[in-house]
């Protein structure tokens, strides 16, 4: 389909390789009385008053605010003190208004780890709904991670939940019982439908979150050969650098085995890596470096450090993995996406980088809409704030913080980017919470209807959905990643 208005996608942009030769240079601003105890908000205002796609429209962050001088300095150092939390300072006083994604983190090494995938974590993946006219709340499993605490338990997908720790789950409470600072291990009371009614059903599954889980996002593919058509199947759970090759050994596995349609699932494909967005649409569409796949806009300033530079704002399909392996490309002129809402960012930018070129055959439900990219910031002053991991050892001890401030938007090559609403699918089809199958099943809802779309068999199903899932919340909305996008290279090192 091609989209008339298409859905945007929420990128943090993770620039690793900068230095200040090549870099932006901040501006000149005043400096706070040194023995305020303000370190942390002057970085904070400063990094933004740079970085912020929205400077210009937010008043505290104007670049006349505070003039150049003692009086100036004395009234920003008022202006600091304004908030005594760094956390309250950012969000009351630096963000826009309109801003829903800007985030920030006391500890730049739990955020920058989970742009790898990795995050204090019991393997649990699920999805919480809050019942129509109710407070209530519960959940459902939507798969869990190999190797595990969850992995360890009987406990799968489709599996519900009604309470923690023996407390009902409800609006006011879900927060601190699966999430807060003493969830490291706790108890889920189970439950079953009833009357169409979730209700306790006496069992108990312990379960313990440990540091340092990374989770592979490349959770299954398959082949299937149906009516002479070789259909690869791929579930992908996240956009990480990290596992570039090993993706591409799939699309040779693919290729090997002459698949002529694909079906790419990325129902709880919160985003990630756009490195790896741009080389997955290579695999899955062609490998011409000339082709533009993105073009990012950046604010006013930076704009024109790029345009001052000569430097390019597009990033182009690929040819080359990172480590110089040739990508396997399957060269298709189609693909059959499966997205839901619970599908962000990155899986957005894939489906919207991809649609100028081909069909992208979208099934299941509309996707969450994330378009703006970040990128990530720490008190590295001699690099214009931006985080860059050889660099670590210039981080002061006294802030280790890490903004994550919306810095630009995406759009494809045809210039369409705004779909906030989300992208609506071609065929629609919300997963079923009566029926949510399993994954790489061939009767599995979301995938059975993409393989009718494929070979064009109709009727010998009924895609009725009993219990469509609207869903409330999900669980990676509670890691530092959530449901963002980042780059791990500076738009023009193409």
């Amino acid at each position: 389909m091609k989209y008339l208005k298409i859905a945007p996608i929420l990128l943090w942009v993770f620039i690793t390789s900068c230095s200040t030769d090549d870099s932006p240079t901040i501006p000149r601003t005043v400096d706070p009385d040194p023995n305020a105890g303000v370190g942390v908000q002057d970085f904070m205002w400063k990094a933004m008053n740079y970085w912020y796609f929205w400077q210009a429209e937010v008043p505290n962050l104007a670049d006349d605010k505070f003039p150049v001088n003692a009086a100036g300095s004395e009234a920003y150092t008022e202006f600091l003190l304004s908030e005594d939390n760094p956390a309250d300072f950012f969000t009351n006083q630096l963000r826009f208004g309109e801003d829903r994604f800007s985030t920030f983190n006391p500890d730049y090494r739990v955020l920058t780890q989970s742009l790898s995938g990795i995050n204090k974590s019991n393997g649990l993946k699920f999805g919480l709904i809050n019942p129509s006219g109710t407070t209530d709340i519960f959940g459902y499993v939507r798969y869990v991670i190999a190797e595990s605490d969850a992995s360890t338990k009987n406990i799968g997908r489709g599996d519900l939940f009604r309470g923690v720790n023996g407390q009902l789950l409800t609006e006011s409470n879900y927060r601190d019982l699966l999430f807060g600072d003493n969830s490291d291990t706790y108890t889920l009371n189970m439950a079953s439908f009833e009357n169409d009614e979730v209700v306790l059903n006496g069992e108990d599954v312990i379960l313990t979150k440990q540091e340092g889980l990374q989770e592979d996002p490349i959770f299954l593919d398959k082949i299937f050969e149906i009516q002479g058509k070789k259909i690869g199947y791929l579930v992908y759970q996240q956009f990480l650098d990290e596992f570039d090759e090993p993706l591409n050994e799939v699309f040779g596995r693919f290729k090997s085995a002459g698949v002529t349609d694909l079906v790419l699932d990325l129902r709880y494909n919160p985003g990630g890596s756009v490195n790896t967005t741009v080389l997955l649409g290579s695999m899955i569409h062609g490998t011409n470096t000339n082709d533009v796949f993105l073009k990012a806009k950046w604010n006013d300033k930076y704009l024109q450090v790029l345009a001052d530079r000569g430097s390019d704002v597009r990033r182009f399909f690929k040819s080359k993995t990172p480590a110089g392996a040739a990508i396997n490309s399957l060269g298709l002129n189609k693909v059959y996406v499966l997205a839901t809402r619970a599908s962000a960012s990155a899986s957005e930018l894939l489906i919207n980088g991809l649609d100028p070129y081909m069909d992208v055959v979208h099934v299941g439900d509309a996707t969450r809409g994330k378009n703006e990219f970040s990128v990530t910031l720490v008190d590295d002053r001699d690099n214009d704030y931006l985080y860059t991991p050889s660099r670590v050892n210039k981080i002061p001890q006294n802030n280790e913080w890490a903004l994550q401030p919306l810095t630009g938007r995406n759009e494809n090559s045809a210039g369409f980017f705004d779909y906030t609403d989300g992208l609506n699918p071609d065929v629609p089809l919300p997963e079923d919470l009566a029926n949510l199958g399993v994954l790489g099943d061939l009767s599995e809802p979301l995938l059975a209807k993409a393989i009718e779309q494929i070979t064009g068999e109709t009727g010998k199903r009924d895609f009725t959905v009993k219990m469509p899932i609207e869903i409330y919340i999900g669980s990676e909305m509670f890691t530092p990643l959530r449901d963002n996008m980042f780059m791990n290279t500076i738009l023009d090192e193409q």
